[in-house]
């Protein structure tokens, strides 16, 4: 039990000043004016002007809190006591106070023409170039370009030596994944919104996007990026241990790029469907194994496999990883009952990946059970259940 309570702490002190410094490190690449407190232009015309209205309102409010104040300090001072000034004697006033109903009504109708005109615009998602789903998962996003049969996670890339102070941390410290969201320029691109098991946030500020990412809900949010380049966010929703690690990357690119980048990414597709019918050796299986274990699996059940007992098990000695491959099989693809901080990974993975990772946990850590699955195992697994 102590052991848990100090692991518990551990990651707290690893996590939380990590959280810290992404959403500081954010807001330094994009915050414009020189103090660092103003939100930031964005590169959007929606985000313009957010920014815009955000400034006008706020000036006003200034101009309104100048005269307000001003007024009231200069009566505090020109009728006090001390000059022999004498309080009024008035019960009420009838225009005073149509006077200061009317006044404050004017201001927020003024306030609330453009604000209303702003926000028709940031919901009119309809006639959108590019339809893309967003899946938020502990801890990872998903995207899926509907209609394009492309698909793929984007994950945390920072290595751990950085994230454990074994490294020097670089300038996008925990704001870097292994596969960006891309996206044309000059297109509407709308996003549909979802999570797979608790509530994310999907948050670009430079996109002006920002959206709750619900499971069973499909929030809609769209965007119109007019010239190249990486843009930055994060999570903005605290979704447990490793919320401080689940970074967004969107790279824009002009249409020629995107649309080559689309063909490729299409080939991959196809060439990962094929995988399922090959057959893999054993070292193939234990290198592809390794690497989906260590982007999908280590962060819960650590590198070396000891996990975090008892909400994330050791992969190392376990039941499961020793016992029947079939039970294996079912407890990565469908996810356990009993512990729902294990995932299903059915729908995230492939079949190729899926025999993969079960073939490289039943074969290392000490495991040494000797037997491996074929991705067509896997996909008659799938088929049958």
């Amino acid at each position: 039990m102590l052991a848990n309570v100090k692991q518990s702490i551990k990651t707290f002190f690893i996590a939380a000043p990590a959280c810290l410094l992404s959403y500081s490190t954010l807001a330094q690449e994009t915050v414009t004016d020189r103090w660092g407190v103003n939100m930031p232009v964005g590169v959007t015309p929606v985000s313009r002007e957010i920014h815009g209205l955000h400034m006008d309102i706020f000036w006003w409010c200034v101009g309104i809190g100048v005269v307000v104040f001003g007024v009231m300090f200069y009566t505090m001072i020109a009728h006090r006591k001390s000059r022999g000034a004498k309080a009024s004697n008035f019960h009420e006033s009838t225009a005073l106070e149509i006077l200061w109903t009317i006044i404050p009504f004017a201001i927020l109708i003024v306030m609330a023409v453009p604000a209303t005109s702003s926000l028709i615009k940031i919901y009119d998602t309809e006639e959108a170039d590019v339809d893309i789903v967003i899946t938020g998962y502990q801890w990872k996003w998903k995207y899926e370009y509907l209609g394009k049969d492309v698909s793929f996670f984007s994950n945390l890339s920072t290595p751990n030596a950085e994230i454990y102070n074994q490294a020097e941390k670089n300038p996008n410290y925990l704001l870097e994944v292994d596969e960006p969201l891309v996206i044309p320029t000059h297109k509407k691109v709308r996003f549909l919104i979802t999570a797979n098991d608790v509530i994310h946030a999907w948050w670009v500020p430079d996109l002006a996007v920002k959206k709750d990412a619900i499971p069973g809900f499909i929030n809609e949010s769209w965007t119109y990026v007019e010239e190249p380049g990486i843009y930055r966010g994060q999570c903005a929703e605290l979704c447990g241990k490793d919320h401080g690690f689940m970074p967004v990357v969107v790279v824009a690119m002009a249409e020629n790029d995107y649309n080559q980048w689309l063909g490729e990414r299409q080939a991959m597709a196809a060439k990962m469907k094929e995988l399922t019918e090959k057959n893999f050796s054993f070292d193939e299986l234990m290198e592809l194994g390794q690497t989906v274990y260590n982007t999908n699996c280590a962060a819960c059940h650590q590198p070396n496999g000891q996990g975090v007992p008892p909400t994330f098990p050791a992969i190392a000695g376990s039941a499961v990883a020793t016992g029947a491959i079939a039970g294996h099989m079912d407890m990565v693809v469908h996810g356990s009952k009993k512990n729902p901080a294990m995932q299903a990974f059915g729908e995230q993975l492939s079949e190729a990946q899926l025999a993969a990772v079960i073939t490289y946990q039943r074969n290392s850590f000490g495991n040494n059970m000797g037997d491996s699955l074929q991705p067509i195992d896997v996909l008659k697994y799938k088929e049958s259940n």
